[in-house]
């Protein structure tokens, strides 16, 4: 099996096709990825930017190049020598548009007939035989607005098969669409009375049966083609927790591409470990992620933030201090008894010989402490969840007596379809609402991670490396993708937050005091969000302002906007982008701390592109990534700015650390390009011990013969300086990757080693060569 040393991440859209990532091959090359790493290829929805709306499997979508332009960008990797990686989704396919999904339009005009019945999980006793659409809008009259047009049903823009001979009679469309294998209902009843399983409580991607083998061949014909001609060299699974059966689906999946790289997108809670039993080479990187960003975040700023957030939650609620877990099981009880309530009740049916269990369900629900179980692997988190459902509910005890033996046997429906629920609920519950009801410091409320673990010690974040480097060498690492609430330096930004609690806290009463909102922890979320990316437009600031608040889902809602509070928060934005006293308390405190940000921005992506694993570089994050949540993270990348930079630095140039994000680029090409032409470098991982009055301000460590160093806690360390603080390395002479200046081994003075840069690359001078004798050219 081939293994990247690194990939580059890029969105393939109708925008950025994938003619336009053949272009940028040059220069992905030039900056020193390994491979190339594609979002989804197959036909997507139209219009769709994202791709994970599925609605044909045979097909490279026409819209992303089709065929030709994948198979055009294939020979070119090859022949640059890349690898390409390409994100799969087999959870679930695009349903908006029924017409364009052949499989879909099936289903709907044949019903339970129809082949595709078997494809899709739909519970159709729940529906009376019928498959329910919640595509109605509000109102008692919506169905008169149905026509019939040939052998279609309209609503509005909105098409749907006939069932053959349901219309030859000349009856109104009412009474036609009573005869057909679906109901049209209204978008409110999806909540509770929807039978066919979703991608978490998206209506219009509905689940796979991935696990029926037809399925499975016929969803995966065009992409393991690609992978036994060698156009593609490995794959990326999307949400494999939404299967029935995920490892099943991996070993079938890994045999039939011939046990080439296979990674897969799984949230690992705490210190979870992806199962030893599953055909995969490792995780996309989240996990990796949350102790980067730890290891750089000063945990003596906690008792401070904590009783901040404890303040302001209790401005809230009344209540007092609130803590992260008390947030995590209302965010999931609320979800299980609201837009994913459907699915539990679904789980109830399952259950018969139980009486009453949707309570107890949800609850437990609820206290799961991970994403799912892998029966019989995980039965231990099921346990956790039963002695936490009891103590929260002892009137629950007897039915959970009733469901335990019912929900921990593997070949159970129901204990099948719990695993499933389980995902959806943690993935809702905690990322899309607790995520954005807590507010201590946000740079930690990111995917994978647990935001009430504060930091992590430098000895504990070296032990997770030498871990993983153990268990899971081929695993993904990542500080931004698609799916990152904020990028990483945003992150990196409002982690100095932690060095400087008591000024934050006076700067958020200003703040707090020029533009109330009524509701302390979401305004607390904004204004680090709008000082952790600021600069940022007015138009991309209100659009997070908008998701974040409905997302919390308390201020306002997706499905009930609260008016009023929606228009001050457009109105506090749109102040901010005019002279003002809001404007000047923005600009200087970012002012104070901005030197600190772009210190952990490089601190933090050097680790990452040198610490074990396979690093990943989302699209443009060489220089400062500054997007929030998306779509603002798919905005397009200018790769001209890019190229340039890439160009001077190649022959030569020694950026100051500023805003044009220079410094950053350096960094990375010089990272990837030594991980990718000297592996031999790269093989274990050491710490590096600091000594000294500032021992406690740098993450150092030893790679096997490529030593990281980076500045940890940069607003503590301006005010005393380096000092007499030093690290001890091998005797030989080493040159620094980054500056290329030559540093005699021993005890190096970390004041002499980062006095232009907050971080070092050290390799053994003998092996060093010039900066700019490896690097191909790339056009300007």
């Amino acid at each position: 099996m081939i293994v990247p040393v690194s990939t580059y991440r890029l969105q393939i859209t109708s925008a950025f096709d994938l003619d336009a990532a053949a272009a940028v091959l040059d220069y992905v090359t030039a900056l020193g990825a390994d491979w190339i790493y594609l979002s989804p290829l197959l036909t997507a929805e139209p219009g769709s930017d994202h791709g994970y709306d599925v609605i044909d499997h045979g097909t490279v979508d026409p819209a992303r190049g089709g065929p030709e332009a994948l198979a055009r960008l294939s020979e070119q990797a090859t022949t640059a020598g890349r690898g390409i990686l390409v994100d799969i989704v087999p959870n679930h396919m695009g349903v908006n548009t029924p017409l364009s999904n052949a499989w879909w339009w099936d289903l709907l005009k044949r019903g339970q007939a129809s082949r595709y019945a078997e494809a899709f999980d739909v519970d159709w006793p729940a529906g009376h035989d019928r498959l329910l659409l919640p595509v109605l809008g509000d109102g008692d009259t919506e169905l008169d607005k149905l026509t019939i047009v040939g052998d279609e049903l309209h609503y509005y823009d909105n098409r749907f098969p006939l069932a053959p001979g349901t219309a030859d009679d000349g009856a109104s469309a009412t009474v036609v669409h009573d005869r057909q294998h679906y109901e049209l209902v209204n978008w409110r009843r999806a909540d509770a009375d929807l039978n066919y399983r979703r991608f978490f409580a998206v209506n219009t991607l509905a689940g796979l049966r991935v696990e029926v083998p037809w399925v499975f061949d016929e969803s995966h014909r065009e992409i393991l083609r690609w992978v036994r001609t060698g156009t593609v060299q490995g794959l990326r699974v999307d949400h494999p927790d939404g299967l029935a059966d995920p490892g099943g689906y991996l070993d079938r999946l890994q045999a039939a591409m011939g046990g080439r790289y296979l990674l897969v997108e799984k949230i690992l809670e705490g210190r979870e470990q992806l199962p030893s039993n599953w055909s995969t080479d490792g995780t996309t990187g989240y996990d990796a992620l949350a102790d980067f960003d730890r290891v750089l975040v000063d945990p003596s700023g906690q008792e401070r933030l904590d009783a901040l957030e404890a303040a302001l939650q209790a401005e809230r609620g009344g209540l007092g201090p609130v803590s992260w877990s008390e947030l995590v099981y209302a965010g999931k009880r609320a979800i299980a008894d609201t837009i994913l309530q459907s699915e539990v009740h679904r789980l109830d049916r399952l259950i018969p010989e139980v009486p009453d269990a949707v309570d107890a369900l949800a609850e437990l629900i609820a206290w799961f402490p991970v994403y799912r179980s892998y029966l019989p692997v995980g039965r231990h988190e099921l346990d956790t969840a039963v002695r936490l459902a009891r103590q929260r509910r002892p009137d629950l005890d007897a039915t959970i007596s009733a469901l335990l033996p019912v929900l921990t046997d593997p070949a159970h429906p129901a204990a099948v379809r719990f695993q499933q629920t389980s995902g959806m609920v943690m993935a809702k519950g905690v990322e899309d609402t607790a995520y954005y009801r807590y507010s201590r410091l946000t740079s930690l409320n990111e995917v994978g991670a647990d935001p009430s673990e504060f930091a992590v010690p430098v000895d504990e974040f070296h032990r997770r490396q030498q871990t993983r480097l153990a268990v899971s060498p081929a695993s993904q690492t990542t500080l931004s993708t698609h799916d990152t609430k904020r990028a990483e330096d945003v992150r990196s930004r409002i982690s100095v937050i932690a060095e400087l609690p008591d000024e934050w806290a006076a700067v958020l009463g200003t703040l707090r005091g020029l533009a109330p909102l009524g509701d302390a922890p979401f305004e607390n979320l904004l204004w680090q969000a709008v000082v952790g990316s600021w600069p940022a437009s007015t138009d991309r600031l209100i659009g997070y302002a908008e998701k974040a608040s409905r997302e919390a889902n308390l201020s306002t809602t997706w499905t009930a906007p609260n008016e009023e509070f929606e228009n001050a928060m457009r109105d506090l934005v749109r102040n901010l982008a005019e002279p003002g006293p809001l404007r000047d308390t923005v600009t200087a405190f970012v002012d104070k701390i901005r030197q600190a940000g772009w210190s952990n921005s490089l601190a933090l992506k050097l680790i990452q592109l040198t610490a074990p694993g396979v690093p990943d570089v989302y699209q443009g994050s060489e220089l400062w990534e500054t997007s929030l949540v998306d779509p603002d993270n798919r905005r397009p990348v200018d790769y001209g700015v890019r190229r340039e930079y890439l160009a001077r630095v190649t022959a030569g140039w020694l950026p100051p650390v500023d805003e044009t994000g220079a410094a950053k680029l350096l960094v990375t090409t010089r990272a990837l390009r030594l991980r990718r032409e000297r592996p031999d470098l790269f093989r274990r991982h050491a710490p590096v011990e600091a000594f000294g009055s500032a021992a406690a301000h740098v993450v150092a460590f030893d790679r096997g013969g490529a030593v990281t160093v980076a500045t940890r806690l940069p607003v503590a360390l301006s005010r005393t300086g380096w000092g007499d603080t030093t690290i001890m390395l091998a005797g030989h002479a080493w040159q620094d990757t980054l500056t290329g200046a030559h540093v005699a081994g021993g005890e190096v003075r970390l004041a002499d080693l980062l006095s232009r840069y907050p971080v070092a690359l050290l390799i053994p001078a003998a092996t060093a060569q010039p900066a700019s004798a490896t690097t191909e050219e790339v056009a300007p």
